[in-house]
C-alpha cells in the first residue's frame, strides 16, 4: 500500500477541543482492513475520495464523511484502491461544545456530517475539495470550526472537565466516588453530566482510557507515536503498568474493546 500524509496544528483557540489534523492519501490494489480500538478521541472524517467501509456496533454503513462520538468497542474500516481526505481528532468535550447536544446521540455511532444539521461541517468536503494543498485546508478547517464555536452556546462544565482530565492523566485510575467527591457532586449527577457531555459514563471512560494507555505501551511507534521502547514490553508488564488485575484480565478487556486480543491487536498494526 502507497501513502503519504500529513500533520497540522489546530488554531491555538481550539487547542482545548482538538487533538490534530492529519491529512491523508492513501492508495492499495488489495483490501485493507484496520481495527479502530475505543480510544480518549472524537474523529472527524472529511472524505475527499471514495467512501470508507464501517464495521462497528452499530452494524456495518458506508459513509461519507462522518463524525465518530466515543466508542466502547472496535470499529474495523475498509477500503480498496484510493482514500483520501482529512482526520480532525476531538476531545469529546470539544464536539460538545462545537454541536451543543447530548454526546450520547453519539456514543457508538458514525453518522454522516449531513446527519448533523451543522452547516459549517456539511459544507467542508466541498470547500476542501477547492484548496490546493493542506495547509490551506487546515486553515480553511481552522475557521469553519471557530465559527461553529463561536455560535455555540454549549460549554463543558468546569466539573466535567476535571473529572475528564483526571481520567486522562490517570489513564482510569481513579474511582467513581472519589471523583464525585472532588467534584462536590452525588454519584448520580456526576453520571448524568459527564455522560451528557462526553458519551460515556465515568467507570466506562476509565475503562476506555486504561485500555487506550495499555494500546500506546504495545503498539508500534509508528502508529500511536509513543515510547520507542513500548514495542518491547510484555502483555504481563503492560497488565501491571495499567492496573490490570493481571494477564488474563487484560486479554479479556482487549477482547472486549478490541475484539481481539494483545498479541492480535500488536501484530495487526505491525
Amino acid at each position: 500500500m502507497d501513502g503519504e500524509y500529513s500533520l497540522g496544528r489546530p488554531h491555538p483557540a481550539l487547542a482545548r477541543y482538538v487533538v490534530r489534523y492529519l491529512g491523508y492519501r492513501e492508495h492499495s490494489s488489495t483490501p485493507v482492513r484496520r481495527r479502530q480500538a475505543p480510544g480518549a478521541s472524537c474523529t472527524l472524517i472529511v472524505s475527499l475520495g471514495p467512501r470508507i467501509r464501517l464495521h462497528g456496533p452499530a452494524g456495518p454503513s458506508v459513509p461519507a464523511s462522518f463524525l465518530a462520538g466515543m466508542h466502547d468497542g472496535p470499529v474495523i474500516t475498509e477500503f480498496t484502491g484510493p482514500q483520501h481526505g482529512l482526520q480532525v481528532d476531538l476531545s469529546p468535550l470539544g464536539v460538545f461544545a462545537l454541536l451543543g447536544r447530548p454526546m450520547t446521540d453519539l456514543t457508538n455511532v458514525a453518522p454522516q456530517l449531513t446527519e448533523l444539521e451543522v452547516p459549517e461541517l456539511a459544507g467542508l468536503p466541498a470547500r476542501l475539495a477547492e484548496q490546493p494543498d493542506w495547509p490551506h485546508r487546515f486553515a480553511l478547517v481552522d475557521d469553519a470550526l471557530l465559527r461553529r464555536l463561536d455560535a455555540s452556546t454549549a460549554r463543558p462544565d468546569p466539573e466535567v472537565v476535571w473529572v475528564w482530565r483526571t481520567l486522562r492523566r490517570t489513564a482510569g485510575r481513579v474511582g467513581v466516588q472519589e471523583l464525585a467527591e472532588n467534584t462536590g457532586w452525588s454519584r448520580r449527577h456526576l453520571l448524568t453530566r459527564f455522560r451528557g457531555q462526553v458519551g460515556l459514563a465515568p467507570k466506562a471512560a476509565a475503562r476506555v482510557l486504561r485500555f487506550h494507555r495499555a494500546t500506546r505501551l504495545l503498539a508500534p511507534t509508528q502508529v500511536y507515536g509513543g515510547d520507542p521502547a513500548a514495542a518491547l514490553r510484555s502483555v504481563s508488564d503492560v497488565a501491571a503498568a495499567c492496573g490490570y488485575a493481571d494477564h488474563a484480565h487484560m486479554v479479556r478487556e482487549f477482547r472486549a474493546l478490541a475484539g481481539c486480543t494483545p498479541t492480535e491487536f500488536v501484530a495487526e498494526w505491525s
